[in-house]
């Protein structure tokens, strides 16, 4: 069984579905099956079951948007992928809060060559934790200006915008 709940935030709800402990999917949408038919067909087969809260898990999200940055790192997470896909989704929890990378830096950190930044960029489409597993850090090498500056994010460049302002302290 996959239980699931949603958390209000300060950018909208937050889906959390967690399977024996762990979390494997997390999104910001209202609806918790957006997140569980993405999920690998493992774990898709499981039922999805509505709870009020998640215990550890909603505690530390509820944490960390109230200011405790670190709080997420504590939270087992299970996405079942390629090798070289959970390398670089390993070496992108390390990135720590307040701090970028590009997709070419995230692929060198998973010690992948440096070509491998379309790697490190499906990866991150494909990451369903979201903010533990945090993608909003990873920035396109070539800028920008507004919001393309930011990139790509599954949840809107402005929630992107947000998380980073928010690890950064502004």
């Amino acid at each position: 069984m996959i239980n699931a709940t949603v958390l209000d935030t300060p950018i909208g709800p937050l889906a959390l579905l967690e399977h024996d402990g762990a979390l494997v999917g997390g999104g910001f949408t209202a609806d918790p099956r957006e997140l569980h038919v993405r999920l690998h067909p493992a774990l898709r087969a499981h039922d999805l079951t509505e709870v009020d809260d998640l215990g550890d898990i909603t505690k530390a999200h509820i944490a960390y948007f109230d200011g405790d940055l670190t709080a997420l790192d504590t939270i087992a997470v299970h996405q079942p992928g390629t090798p070289r896909r959970e390398r670089l989704l390993a070496a992108l929890r390390q990135v720590r809060p307040g701090e970028t990378v590009t997709y070419a830096e995230l692929a060198a950190r998973a010690g992948l060559e440096r070509t491998a930044a379309r790697a490190a960029g499906q990866a991150c489409a494909q990451n369903l934790v979201a903010p533990v597993v945090p993608c909003h850090r990873v920035l396109p090498a070539a800028g920008g200006t507004g919001l393309k500056r930011y990139g790509g994010y599954y949840y809107g460049a402005e929630r992107k915008q947000w998380l980073l302002a928010h690890e950064s302290g502004h």
